[in-house]
């Protein structure tokens, strides 16, 4: 036996990732599980709680611990967010999880409490416009849709505090998290809202707060049966994991930037003071009394695979180096990205993806670099939207699968102007989870990250023109054609039954 152990585990859109680390971040171990995403209708999206979250826990936690040589001194697990999973007093859950933004069946309910409460006093108040990310609209719409369930709910969790429960028995929520279930929690004083969360889901008890690295409780007997993990062992709250992939490369200090590459593109910047947006989302950060604007697109990765699938199903490695031999602007191709809507800085669940320019000239390659550039160009209006609120970060550091190959971070350096740093490290959330288990049990300091960073992107100045003015054009194309897409977009959900 060699010493102390930190597990973290991460619950994601399409598989589960747990990491055994050392105190000093050493990786002792990795595993991996992949899961279904349920789509039961057109604009729902849902995880299982029982047979995703937990089973993918239970099992990533047993092969890890076939690992371990030493003693597991705490445990911190992060998941998908903002989502909504309705229980009962016992903790046990009356129906699938209602997952985080890609989910857009509260639409009529987001209008109604932006009537309500006010756009701007809820933007004051917490941080962000209410939008398909909030979980007060997704509130309401179960109390009017599925009142059985909503009579029987006496606790709600997201896929963190629901493995707390299942480890601990406690009822808790991290404040960032709470600070994404707009319009129930105030972001300048750190509580809920209480006059508002008793007219958006009355009757309902709220859980307690805690910051992500604080202890919740101890992994209880009947949890230590199902895992293998001893009774005792101290359980930190936890949080979203696009927060806890910062934590785990060091985006934690005001004006630093993260930008993740995956199925979607999502953007954290640390601020010192409360900013909101109306295009963006304002939380608290992972560390007691700390900021942030965050931003998400509602596609990114999931446009190279929407367009391998079509290509046949082609390796990633011959896409991308078709698009390599492709000049910047891929021939005067334009693509807006918005082929599940939008969300920020739209907030438009009715947008509509578009290819503009395309001649019988262009091939295969010219599209999927187009993707990767239309991208792009959603970042650098994202980076404007976060300068237009007194932010815009100093340091960016891009993590995700995306930094892997080179051409769309190179590309998106180009578009934006901006160098980003590649972290030696890029396990992502679950490693972020080690490091907070660390911090919650004092192996590690507040303001210490495991961080190394391996490479920068530098942006090319001879590509600036091309992409600022193809930059201009995939501005000018979402007001020219909203009411066109939204037609479309109402089309595509009355014929959805066929």
């Amino acid at each position: 036996m060699s010493g102390e152990l930190l597990l973290g585990v991460d619950i994601g859109t399409s598989s589960t990732k747990g990491v055994l680390a050392r105190p000093g971040g050493e990786v002792v171990a990795t595993a991996q599980r992949e899961h279904g995403l349920s789509m039961p209708r057109p604009g729902w999206a849902e995880h299982d709680a029982e047979g995703v979250w937990w089973a993918d826990f239970v099992s990533v936690c047993r092969e890890l611990l076939e690992k371990a040589d030493g003693r597991v001194a705490a445990v911190c697990t992060s998941g998908i967010g903002a989502c909504l999973l309705p229980a009962d007093a016992a903790g046990n859950p009356l129906r699938p999880a209602i997952l985080y933004g890609i989910d857009t069946r509260a639409e009529a309910e987001i209008e109604e409490l932006t009537r309500r409460y006010g756009a701007q006093a809820i933007l004051e108040r917490c941080g962000s416009p209410l939008s398909s990310q909030a979980v007060g609209p997704k509130l309401l719409w179960l109390r009017r849709n599925e009142p059985g369930v909503w009579e029987r709910t006496a606790k709600v969790f997201m896929a963190s505090s629901f493995l707390v429960w299942r480890l601990t028995g406690e009822y808790v929520l991290d404040h960032h998290s709470a600070s994404q279930c707009d319009p129930l929690y105030d972001l300048r004083e750190y509580r809920w809202i209480g006059e508002w969360a008793g007219e958006v889901a009355p009757g309902l008890p709220l859980p307690r707060l805690l910051w992500p690295a604080e202890v919740a409780g101890e992994v209880t007997p009947e949890a230590a049966e199902e895992t293998g993990l001893p009774a005792g062992t101290p359980v930190a709250a936890g949080t979203i994991d696009a927060w806890s992939e910062g934590a785990s490369v060091g985006v934690q200090e005001p004006g630093d930037l993260m930008l993740m590459y995956g199925t979607t593109m999502f953007i954290i910047e640390v601020v010192r003071e409360p900013l909101h947006h109306p295009g963006l989302w304002g939380t608290t950060g992972i560390l007691p009394n700390t900021r942030n604007l965050a931003a998400g697109m509602a596609t990114s990765g999931a446009l190279t695979g929407w367009l391998r699938e079509i290509s046949g199903g082609l390796p990633y490695e011959r896409l991308t180096a078709e698009a390599a031999a492709v000049p910047p602007g891929s021939g005067g191709l334009v693509v807006l990205p918005y082929f599940a809507g939008e969300r920020t800085p739209l907030f438009d669940p009715r947008a509509r993806g578009l290819i503009g320019g395309l001649t019988l000239r262009h091939g295969r390659g010219h599209l999927y670099r187009a993707v990767l550039e239309a991208t792009a160009y959603g970042v650098r209006h994202i980076f404007e939207s976060m300068q237009e609120a007194g932010g815009g970060g100093e340091r960016l550091v891009a993590v995700g699968g995306g930094t892997k190959g080179g051409l769309w971070t190179r590309i998106v350096s180009d578009v934006t102007g901006r160098p980003q740093q590649l972290p030696e490290q890029t396990i992502g959330a679950a490693y972020g989870d080690a490091l907070l288990a660390a911090r919650a049990v004092g192996l590690a300091g507040r303001d210490e990250d495991w961080c190394t960073i391996a490479d920068t992107v530098e942006p090319d100045e001879g590509n600036r023109e091309v992409y600022d003015e193809l930059y201009r054009v995939y501005r000018e194309l979402y007001p020219a054609t909203r009411e066109q897409m939204h037609r479309l977009a109402d089309m595509q959900r009355e014929g959805s039954s066929g």
